[in-house]
Formats: C-alpha cells, sequence, structure tokens
C-alpha cells in the first residue's frame, strides 16, 4: 500500500532531504525515517487532504527532532576550530557548482530561515503549505523569506566584491 506513495512522493521526498543535509549518509537516513513515521502514523493521515504536505511535515519534524538531538549530545567534540573546519571542508560540494555560493549562503541561515528558504524555494510550497508545515501563521512565513533574503543578499553581493 505505501509502495505507491513511495512511488509518486519519493524523488520529491529525497530532494527535500538532500536540501536539509547536503550530506548523502545524513539524508538517506532521514529519507528512511521519514518514511517509517508515515508508515507508522498512516492511521492518522486524513485521506480527504493532500498527501505531500502531510509527508513534508513528518520529514521536516523528523529533521528538528534530529537537530535537538544533537544540540543535547553532539556526536562530534571539536577540539579546535581548525579540526572542525577541516571535517567540514571535507563534505562533497553540491553536484550544481553554479549555485555553490547559495547553497553554501543557504546554510549559515539561522535553522528558522533556512527552513522557510528550503521548503517556499527549494521544495515549491506555497506560503501556506509552509505556513502549515512549520506550524507558524503565513505571515511569519512571509517574515522569514523577507528576512532570508536580505541576509542572502547581503552575504552573495560581499562574495562577489
Amino acid at each position: 500500500m505505501i509502495d505507491q506513495y513511495i512511488q509518486r512522493y519519493g524523488r520529491r521526498l529525497y530532494g527535500l532531504c538532500r536540501s536539509l543535509y547536503p550530506n548523502p549518509c545524513d539524508a538517506d537516513d532521514l529519507y528512511q525515517e521519514t518514511w517509517l513515521r508515515a508508515v507508522k502514523h498512516f492511521s492518522k493521515y486524513d485521506p480527504s487532504r493532500e498527501f505531500e504536505p502531510w509527508l513534508t511535515k513528518i520529514c521536516v519534524n523528523t529533521y528538528r527532532s534530529a537537530l535537538r538531538r544533537l544540540a543535547r549530545a553532539p556526536l562530534l567534540d571539536f577540539s579546535s576550530g581548525e579540526e572542525k573546519d577541516r571535517v567540514l571542508n571535507s563534505v562533497p560540494a553540491p553536484e550544481n557548482r553554479d549555485y555553490v555560493p547559495l547553497y553554501e549562503a543557504v546554510d549559515k541561515l539561522p535553522e528558522k530561515l533556512r527552513l522557510a528558504v528550503i521548503l517556499f524555494y527549494f521544495q515549491g510550497e506555497d506560503l501556506a503549505s509552509a505556513a502549515g508545515i512549520l506550524g507558524i501563521p503565513v505571515g511569519t512565513v512571509k517574515s522569514r523569506l523577507s528576512k532570508a533574503r536580505k541576509l542572502l543578499k547581503e552575504v552573495l553581493s560581499d562574495e562577489s566584491s
């Protein structure tokens, strides 16, 4: 039964996972965990509503839970900033090199702004859907997108100078 949903929504979900986690291993884990939670809570799904926003909300909430777990018990304890930079620089860059500065700038945004940008611009969610997924008012999504655009414009214009 879930196979038809995986077939239909799997690619977009994996794209969201890769947007949230540039590291393919972390993205794979998030993708699998999202489907596991979707199957576990499928009885709570309301078939009169669209499936994709429901699935996207599960994914975002799973991602947020992982971030909270990491904040409480970080797996990596870097003794120096150089060590951290070395590990971060070893992560492969996204395939499309034309957008590397943009992806890097988006990754550096505060998490609340970053999630709004990923859902709205990268996943193509409308304002209402993004608001529903994040559990915030539409006006807050607009405000976060505006702040994010301003920060991205500053960062990207500084890099090109």
